[in-house]
C-alpha cells in the first residue's frame, strides 16, 4: 500500500508539470502575434540589462547624500595617550608648611570629544546638489548608451520588414512559375511542345523555392536576434506591421539624448565654482571635550581625575586661496570643452539630417518610378502568359519578362524599405 502511494504521489507531481508545459508553454507562445516597433523599442528598454544601471546609480546617490548629512550630526572622538617625558614643571618656591609635590613623568590621558557643526561654509550642501548633479549624468548617459541600442533594434525590424517583403515577392515569382508549367505542361501533352521547355520553368521553380528557403533562413535568424533584445520568445508566424511615419519630417530641431547630457554636464561644470567658495569657508562648531587621566587640567595635582573642557571652535584653513584662482580658470575651460563638444555634436547631426532628407525626397522619386515600371511590366508579363500558352513565344522568352518584373518588383521593395529606413533614421538623429 505504501508504495502504491508514492507511485500515485509521483504519477500526480509528472502530471501536474506536464500540464503546466504544456498549457504554460502554448499560452506564452500565444502571447505574441504582431509587434510594431514601438513595442519591441518599449520591450527592449524595458528588458535591456542596461537599464538596471540607472536604479544602481539611484542608490549610489542616495546612500553618497545620506553619508554626507551625517556630517550634521554631533561627531564623537575617542583617543588615549600614555607618555613618558624628560623633565616636568617644578616650583621650587619654598613656602612655610606647604610643599608643591612635582607632577609625574609618566603621564596619562583618555578623551572623549563631542562636536556639534554649526556653520560649514555650505560645503556639505554644495556637496550634496553635487552628489545629485553626478547621479543625473550618469544617468543620462544610460540614456545615451541605451539610445544606441534603440538604433540596432530599429535595423533588426527593417530587415525582417526587408525579408518579409522579398518572400512575398518570391512567392509571386513562384506563382507565375505555376501558371507558365501548367500551361506548358497542357502543350507537352498535346505534343506541341517539347518537355525540355517544361524542365526549364521547373529548375527556374526551383531555384526560386531555394530563395524562398534562404530568405526565410535569414528572417528566422533576424528575428532571433531581435528576441534576445526583447527577452521573449519570437515565432515564425510573428507579424511585425510596418510604421507609418510622417512624410513631413523636416523638423531641424534636434531632441536627442545627448543633448540633455551636455546640460547635466553643463549644470555639474558651473556647480564647481560654488563648490570652490565653499570649500574656502570657515568653519565652526560647538565642542565638549571630557577625559580622565593623570595630570588632569590641573597640573599641580599629581592624581588621576576626571576632568572636562567646552566652547566653540573655529577652522579656516587659508591653503586653497593660493589655488582658488586656477580652479575657477580650469572650471571655465572644462565649460568651454563642454560647449564645444556640444557645438560639434550639432554640426554633425545637422548635416546628417540634411543627408537623410536628401534620401528620402530621393526615394520618393524612385519609388514612383517604381510603380510606373511594375505597371508596365506586369502587362508585358501577362501578355507574355497568353502568349506562351498559345504557344507564340518560347519559355525562354517568357522567363525573361517574369525575371523583368521580378527585378522591377525587386527594386520598388529595396526602395521603399530604405525611404522607411532613411524617415527612421531622420527620426533618430534628430531624436524625435
Amino acid at each position: 500500500m505504501y508504495y502504491l502511494t508514492k507511485w500515485l504521489n509521483s504519477m500526480v507531481k509528472m502530471m501536474v508539470v506536464f500540464f503546466i508545459l504544456l498549457f504554460g508553454t502554448k499560452a506564452h507562445a500565444q502571447e505574441i502575434r504582431h509587434l510594431t516597433l514601438e513595442e519591441v523599442n518599449e520591450m527592449t528598454r524595458r528588458n535591456y540589462p542596461m537599464i538596471k544601471q540607472k536604479d544602481l546609480i539611484k542608490q549610489s546617490g542616495n546612500l553618497n547624500t545620506a553619508n554626507l548629512n551625517k556630517g550634521y550630526l554631533p561627531q564623537f572622538t575617542l583617543s588615549g595617550q600614555a607618555s613618558y617625558q624628560s623633565d616636568v614643571t617644578q616650583v621650587n618656591v619654598p613656602i612655610a608648611g606647604f610643599k608643591i609635590e612635582p607632577p609625574g613623568r609618566d603621564q596619562y590621558k583618555v578623551l572623549a570629544d563631542v562636536s556639534q557643526l554649526i556653520y560649514d561654509g555650505g560645503i556639505i550642501r554644495q556637496q550634496n546638489k553635487s552628489v545629485q548633479l553626478n547621479a543625473a549624468v550618469d544617468q543620462q548617459k544610460v540614456e545615451v548608451a541605451l539610445y544606441q541600442v534603440k538604433q540596432q533594434v530599429d535595423q533588426l525590424y527593417l530587415a525582417i520588414l526587408y525579408l518579409d517583403a522579398q518572400i512575398k515577392q518570391v512567392s509571386l515569382v513562384e506563382d507565375d512559375l505555376n501558371v507558365g508549367i501548367k500551361n506548358v505542361t497542357a502543350q507537352v501533352q498535346n505534343g506541341i511542345a517539347f518537355r525540355s521547355n517544361l524542365n526549364v520553368l521547373k529548375a527556374q521553380l526551383l531555384q526560386t523555392q531555394q530563395r524562398i528557403i534562404e530568405l526565410t533562413a535569414s528572417r528566422r535568424g533576424v528575428v532571433g536576434t531581435l528576441a534576445l533584445f526583447i527577452n521573449a520568445p519570437l515565432g515564425n508566424n510573428v507579424v511585425f506591421e510596418e510604421p507609418v511615419i510622417n512624410q513631413n519630417i523636416g523638423d531641424p530641431e534636434i531632441h536627442r539624448p545627448e543633448i540633455t547630457l551636455y546640460a547635466y554636464q553643463d549644470k555639474l561644470i558651473n556647480h564647481q565654482t560654488k563648490m570652490i567658495k565653499a570649500r574656502n569657508q570657515p568653519r565652526a562648531s560647538l565642542f565638549m571635550e571630557g577625559g580622565y587621566g593623570r595630570p588632569s587640567l590641573n597640573v599641580l595635582k599629581n592624581q588621576f581625575d576626571f576632568f572636562y573642557i567646552g566652547g566653540i571652535r573655529l577652522n579656516w584653513s587659508l591653503s586653497g586661496l593660493y589655488t582658488r584662482k586656477q580652479d575657477n580658470e580650469l572650471v571655465d575651460v572644462n565649460k568651454r570643452t563642454i560647449d564645444i563638444e556640444k557645438e560639434t555634436f550639432l554640426l554633425n547631426t545637422k548635416t546628417q539630417l540634411q543627408q537623410q532628407q536628401a534620401d528620402i525626397d530621393k526615394m520618393n522619386l524612385l519609388i514612383a518610378s517604381d510603380e510606373d515600371i511594375i505597371t508596365l511590366r506586369g502587362s508585358i508579363k501577362e501578355a507574355a502568359q497568353v502568349q506562351l500558352k498559345n504557344g507564340v513565344i518560347t519559355v525562354n522568352d517568357y522567363l525573361r519578362e517574369v525575371n523583368d518584373e521580378d527585378q522591377a518588383r525587386q527594386a520598388l521593395i529595396t526602395h521603399r524599405v530604405q525611404l522607411l529606413q532613411a524617415q527612421i533614421n531622420y527620426q533618430i538623429i534628430s531624436g524625435k
